[in-house]
């Protein structure tokens, strides 16, 4: 049974997100993804598998949405700027600067639907970013998310309305490097998960 993990951070402390928008993310929106991952795993440990299309498609809608979620809670309630160590180093390494990965990241956001994902692809052991909509659709098989922004309108339009582009500068302003960081650090240290191609 999947549990909805708290907030690491006060909301009260985030800048340029409310409150009121990040608890009904949280509360209502991510915690609907937990419920329904549990739900589709509870009917098809009792074996009602007659629309199993339908289960398994909505499978990978509510896990891929859960982890997804926590993802983006998870590096949330930091100070913004610049990341640093070894995430600095990974960013200059594969995409040639800092200023170049934010650029394309930027550009996957703007055009994004769903989520733009900064992700550790162990097929080449790069930094990529990916953009994926509803969740799965777009997702690497070979990729785990380090950070997550979530582009849905139910992610910032209590506090922006449609100009989404004020949402990803306040995102940018909240993001927690070293959480960040230490994502990175577990992908590249975690030999035994590495696809054997």
């Amino acid at each position: 049974m999947h549990k909805v993990k708290a907030l690491k951070f006060n909301p009260d402390k985030l800048n340029g997100i409310s409150k009121k928008q990040i608890t009904l993310h949280h509360d209502r929106h991510y915690a609907s993804y937990v419920k329904g991952k549990n739900n589709i795993e509870s009917a098809l440990k009792k074996g009602k598998l007659e629309h199993i299309r339908e289960l398994k498609k909505n499978e990978s809608h509510n896990g891929s949405g859960m982890v997804l979620h926590e993802t983006y809670f998870g590096h949330l309630g930091g100070k913004g700027g610049k990341p640093s160590g070894i995430l600095m180093k990974k960013l200059k390494s594969d995409f040639d600067s800092y200023e170049k990965w934010k650029k394309e990241f930027l550009a996957t956001a703007s055009a994004g639907r769903g989520w733009a994902l900064l992700c550790y692809d162990w097929s080449d052991n790069k930094l990529h970013n990916y953009a994926v909509d509803f969740h799965d659709e777009g997702a690497v098989w070979s990729a785990i998310p380090i950070m997550a922004l979530d582009l849905w309108e139910h992610a910032y339009y209590i506090d922006y309305g449609p100009n989404k582009s004020k949402y990803i500068e306040a995102f940018f302003k909240n993001i927690d490097w070293p959480v960040v960081g230490k994502k990175l650090q577990e992908c590249t240290s975690s030999v035994a998960l590495k696809p054997r191609y």
